[in-house]
């Protein structure tokens, strides 16, 4: 199956509870959700309650900072007020200060509905499009990896998760069923920190990791990388030496070849 339709569906975490389903059948549609996901005051209250509300759309909304300039010399501003009304915008000053003297007049004057105006006045920051088409670009380079070379994918992925203190080794190569039961676990938790809510994404990936048939090997004193997670010659990943020292010596004893 090709990469982009096993991609077909994006979940992007906004404001760490919030996720916005989107379903990429154009890669524009991936910008605008990169866009919305690293803006301030896009989404929340702003571009989702437009979109509920139906006055606006996922393509109409103001999701990167290109958007104010284009679609306001689009309507008939001249190029410098809309630079500066998307620089006032982007920087979020129009929503500390409001806008400038003539620029909301101008707007009027050129048809710009009032929930496009609106919308402006709320925005506290918005991503450059250049950024989001970054973003989307190395994305589809990844899940390039992910489907065609998944153990180079999860090998580099666990490395940058355990580099952040994001993987714990005991806890991640129990199999799947015992990291189900973490996530289930860290699920019914009234209050999850922010430690706890960045383990359940490394779970999460295990666990899929696991379900498409993967394992870990046993850590190995002799194999072992000192950081790196090693793709041994029958298809597994050998967790790095550090990821056991760090935290449990007697576990590299027992477990360790």
């Amino acid at each position: 199956m090709h990469e982009v339709q096993l991609l077909s569906v994006v979940f992007v975490r906004l404001h760490g509870s919030v996720r916005y389903r989107a379903v990429a059948e154009r890669r524009a549609v991936w910008i605008v959700v990169v866009g919305l996901a690293h803006g301030t005051d896009v989404w929340l209250n702003n571009a989702q309650t437009l979109i509920q509300e139906g006055k606006a759309t996922i393509s109409t909304a103001i999701c990167t900072r290109d958007d104010i300039m284009i679609y306001l010399i689009d309507k008939g501003l001249d190029e410098s007020t809309s630079f500066k009304i998307m620089e006032a915008v982007r920087k979020g000053k129009v929503k500390k200060k409001g806008f400038e003297d003539g620029w909301e007049e101008a707007m009027r004057e050129h048809q710009v509905p009032d929930w496009y105006i609106g919308s402006l006045a709320k925005i506290g920051y918005l991503f450059p499009k250049a950024h989001a088409v970054a973003y989307v670009m190395m994305a589809f380079r990844i899940a390039w990896f992910k489907v065609h070379e998944p153990l180079a994918f999860y090998s580099a992925y666990f490395y940058r998760r355990s580099q952040k203190d994001g993987f714990d080794a005991e806890m991640m190569t129990g199999g799947a069923d015992a990291v189900r039961r973490k996530i289930n676990e860290l699920k019914k938790k009234p209050d999850v920190t922010a430690k706890e809510e960045d383990l359940m994404t490394t779970l999460e990936a295990v666990y899929e990791f696991n379900m498409r048939g993967f394992e870990f090997a046993p850590i190995d004193l002799y194999k072992s990388d000192a950081v790196k997670f090693v793709i041994t010659d029958d298809g597994r990943l050998l967790p790095p030496f550090a990821q056991y020292y760090s935290g449990n010596i007697a576990y590299i004893c027992q477990h360790g070849a």
